[in-house]
């Protein structure tokens, strides 16, 4: 009892800091520094130098930054110009018309970038004013493309699985193919919510330009190099070819081949290209580094076994603990983005979870879902953000416009709790082929 003060102090200190507009990574280091200070006698700095080399000199990170790098070149290029080309003769037919665009194009290029932020600026850059020019309805413009945009951390290569991968130490190849199956269902649950609200409301009777199949096929055709790129990438894992860091680099290669064939690699977008990789890379390593060093921290306060004692003592069942965190990201995602939630909170949740009797590989996708509410969620989305940069509407109206797709994502995840295999079939198939 006598430690609860210290105790209040430390966490107050860690919600002061991130409240304040501190970079991340520093609020946890200082955060984490004030712990090491108030709760044990070790020297500060020598266990910080340690804790951060060990989390830094993992070989399983190395597939981040290539990752990274891969998202920022095709970025770059001509790439969502040519999706909403290459979908439109398509998908224009279906009810909600080119609506549809939004949330196919998104879900490609999140198999490439791994990035939600990068996924809703290029397919938004071209669907937007398209979209608008078409007199489509802006909520459901928005709406769809915000939700369509979270994508990019579930479909592999996920750079928030690379993320709980590395900090529960479970297969990054493994945790990718299990995205496969839940990100494709999610992207048709968007699809399904537009098609039944266009038979419903009726509001996108717009001209639809006429393609011959001759055309259509030409589309298709210039849709091939980039699903080429994204089944080789994932085609090399799943069968064993590759690790997830070789895949990564098989990945770059293919994107700066990809760049060249569409002229538009350049000595300056490969520069760009290269420094906005290197600096996502750091940010994120900086984010790793205070987690790291906080988890250690937090271990000398004792706040993470006195947590998993308290709702130990709840009595609570698999479904109750499901149920009781999925509302607690979603309340923490209100205040962060989706890889702070995963590395602030895994040195607490992962002893519940592994205690509970939860695969940790299910666990994975199923935290990858309730965090992408937290990409739009207000106050802080970062997809929401994005949004309001590109089309000048204020916060209120994206967020409203993002409430049905985030209500989707809720009950994506109920049926992932309700059929788990969702989650874990394609991994036990490529386990026994690998035996």
């Amino acid at each position: 009892m006598s430690e609860l003060p210290l105790i209040a102090l430390f966490v107050l200190s860690l919600f002061f800091l991130l409240g304040s507009g501190v970079w991340v990574g520093a609020s946890l280091l200082a955060c984490a520094f004030i712990g090491m200070e108030l709760f044990t006698g070790r020297p500060t700095g020598d266990s910080m130098a340690i804790t951060i080399w060990g989390t830094q000199s993992s070989w399983t990170l190395t597939a981040l930054p290539m990752f990274i790098w891969m998202g920022e070149i095709l970025f770059r290029s001509r790439l969502s110009e040519i999706l909403f080309r290459g979908l439109t003769p398509w998908l224009q037919y279906l009810p909600g018309g080119l609506l549809h665009v939004n949330i196919a194009g998104c879900a490609i290029f999140a198999a490439i970038s791994g990035s939600s932020a990068a996924t809703v600026a290029t397919v938004g850059k071209m669907s937007i004013p398209e979209l608008r020019r078409r007199g489509y309805p802006e909520r459901m413009t928005v709406g769809t493309l915000a939700g369509a945009g979270t994508l990019g951390l579930l479909i592999p290569p996920s750079i928030a699985l690379i993320i709980y991968g590395v900090t529960v130490n479970e297969s990054i190849s493994r945790l990718f193919i299990a995205g496969i199956l839940p990100g494709i269902a999610l992207a048709l649950l968007f699809m399904t919510y537009v098609v039944v609200w266009d038979l419903v409301a009726g509001k996108t009777k717009v001209d639809r330009q006429r393609f011959s199949v001759r055309e259509r096929l030409a589309a298709l055709f210039d849709l091939l190099p980039v699903l080429g790129l994204i089944l080789g990438v994932i085609l090399s894992i799943y069968s064993g070819f590759a690790t997830a860091t070789e895949a990564a680099v098989l990945g770059v290669i293919g994107s700066l081949a990809l760049s060249a064939i569409q002229r538009s690699l350049t000595w300056e977008s490969f520069r760009e290209s290269l420094l906005g990789a290197v600096r996502t890379s750091a940010m994120i390593a900086f984010i790793l580094m205070g987690s790291s060093f906080l988890s250690l921290a937090m271990g000398f306060t004792g706040i993470p076994r006195a947590l998993a004692e308290g709702i130990g003592g709840l009595q609570l069942g698999p479904l109750e603990l499901i149920a009781l965190l999925t509302v607690f990201y979603i309340l923490l995602g209100c205040f962060l983005d989706g890889i702070s939630s995963i590395v602030l909170t895994m040195a607490v949740i992962e002893p519940l979870i592994r205690q509970a009797g939860f695969d940790m590989l299910w666990f994975g996708i199923y935290l990858m879902l309730v965090v992408e509410m937290a990409q739009i969620t207000p106050p802080i989305g970062f997809n929401l953000f994005v949004l309001q940069g590109m089309t000048g509407h204020d916060m209120g109206f994206i967020a409203r416009a993002s409430v049905p797709m985030f209500l989707i994502m809720v009950f994506a995840v109920v049926l992932l709790v309700w059929f788990p295999e969702a989650a874990t079939y394609l991994p036990s198939i490529m386990s026994r082929g690998s035996g």
